[in-house]
């Protein structure tokens, strides 16, 4: 699903989309309340929310909760013009799985959309440094979990947005086994999402930003 408050970015989307062969627009909506409705009702029917952060009555970021809340495996990828502190800390705390800005271009929005769909995360180069400043500043103490060694490795490849595909073929295993490492390691860190994992990877110094 798109959900965007301006009908020509819901086309160009659409029109980006049509040129893959991994994704499909299944509805559109204007609004955070209209995109709720329709995903409320059959939320088996979706893996993918795109959607624009700033938007009349309710924004993107609390459709993002109320979508988490009701079905944890459904993506959601923020997709806006502001790289403000402020909107990086909102989707941070709603567990977005992306964030991309409108200026992107189209090979990456197409990598971005890739990642998701393949089980994990994007985030714009440019809010990543933002991203780890909040985790960073957090008052919150990580303990470390016990992980495997191979743990550690899948953990590490997706800290550097890996894909699972991606990773099976680095680490020569299967696909399969990629997605039992990762259901592991989000029950040994405690973490509900890729994001999450990405918040242990920083406060465990597992993963840095020079």
């Amino acid at each position: 699903m798109v959900v965007d408050d301006h009908q020509i970015v819901i086309d160009g989307i659409r029109s980006m989309l049509a040129q893959t062969a991994f994704c499909c627009v299944k509805s559109f909506a204007h609004s955070s309340e209209e995109a709720w409705e329709i995903i409320s009702q059959q939320p088996e029917a979706y893996d993918l929310v795109i959607t624009d952060i700033s938007m009349k009555c309710e924004t993107g970021t609390m459709l993002c909760r109320k979508i988490k809340n009701l079905q944890p495996r459904i993506k959601v990828l923020i997709l806006t013009m502001y790289n403000r502190v402020d909107y990086v800390k909102e989707a941070l705390a709603c567990e977005a799985d992306g964030y991309l800005l409108k200026n992107s271009g189209q090979a990456e929005f197409q990598k971005a959309i890739e990642a998701l769909v393949d089980n994990g995360s994007y985030f714009s180069h440019e809010i990543v440094p933002l991203l780890y400043q909040e985790v960073k500043e957090q008052k919150v103490t990580s303990t470390s979990a016990c992980l495997t060694q191979r743990e550690t490795e899948v953990l590490d490849l997706i800290l550097k947005e890996y894909t699972s595909k991606q990773i099976a073929e680095k680490l020569f295993i299967s696909k399969q086994t990629v997605d039992s490492h990762r259901i592991s390691l989000m029950e040994k860190t405690g973490s509900k999402s890729v994001v999450g994992l990405i918040k242990y990877g920083i406060k465990n110094h597992i993963i840095d930003i020079g």
